[in-house]
């Protein structure tokens, strides 16, 4: 890996949340010359209390070391919230301080998350950093009829059946979309990243379009809608869990609220999942 791959993910982060902001947002006139739809890169800087040329040079990615102080104010001046704020400074933290090389191996399922993922009386599914689907049980079978070996973000995105399986499409991508955001941030030379985004972009221009928007995402929970063919409709919780100081893989396990209909057309699901067996 190298800083420059690193520092261009902060570059790209920076040029997209300048061009979003208005200067009548921020109390500054347009002018009737202005060429740029967002900020300038000199109204930004004066914002964030620094020099042009050094808010220059951030967004070229060349070698720069801005301060808590400096990376304060650039938030400020962006208009981030709380998990844009915390993605800056990682990424600005990584682009001074590059993760030392290490030997990247494909990630296999821990047997004890295995026996914990065939343990769950519930909808649950192991996933790689880069959302690759490794292991499921049977329950997940019954909600996902022909579940497989394959990437569940490019599934949401080539798979027109999958619109019809999950009724907040847009929602459960954009959290999909936080986790690649993650992944890649961290080792934005990551083959397997690398190829799932060079795919999707050439595949779907709904997926480029929301991928420059370097949308940030801390999720690790939510709920999701499911159209399921022989038990209707499913509102499910679902919750992301990471093994601790581990990047992947993780588990998300789907659970409906007790006393719902959907808790009673989950156990209806299990119930049919048992007679198939």
């Amino acid at each position: 890996m190298t800083t420059t791959a690193y520092a261009r993910e902060l570059a790209d982060f920076l040029r997209n949340r300048r061009s979003r902001l208005r200067p009548e947002d921020l109390g500054l006139v347009p002018g009737p010359r202005r060429r740029v739809a967002g900020l300038r890169r000199e109204e930004l800087a004066l914002l964030a209390g620094v020099s042009t040329d050094y808010y220059l040079r951030l967004e070229q990615g060349r070698d720069v070391r801005p301060s808590d102080d400096v990376l304060t104010g650039i938030a400020r001046a962006l208009a981030l919230n709380a998990e844009e704020t915390r993605h800056l400074r990682a990424l600005a933290r990584r682009a001074q301080r590059p993760p030392k090389p290490r030997r990247r191996t494909r990630e296999t399922v821990p047997e004890s998350i295995g026996r914990l993922l065939h343990s769950l009386h519930t909808p649950a599914v192991v996933v790689s950093r880069h959302l690759d689907l490794l292991a499921w049980n049977d329950l997940a079978t019954a909600l996902y009829p022909g579940i497989g070996p394959g990437n569940a973000l490019i599934d949401m995105f080539t798979h027109a059946e999958t619109h019809g399986r999950c009724t907040g499409w847009r929602e459960t991508v954009l959290d999909y979309l936080g986790f690649l955001r993650a992944a890649v941030a961290a080792d934005p030379e990551h083959p397997r990243a690398q190829e799932i985004v060079g795919t999707l972009s050439i595949r779907s221009e709904e997926f480029r379009k929301l991928w420059a928007r370097h949308d940030v995402r801390e999720s690790v929970h939510g709920s999701k809608t499911f159209q399921h063919p022989q038990v209707g409709e499913l509102r499910l919780d679902w919750d992301a869990y990471s093994p601790p100081g581990r990047t992947g893989p993780i588990l998300i396990a789907y659970t409906a609220a007790p006393g719902s209909a959907s808790a009673e057309r989950l156990s209806l699901l299990a119930a049919l999942g048992d007679r198939r067996s």
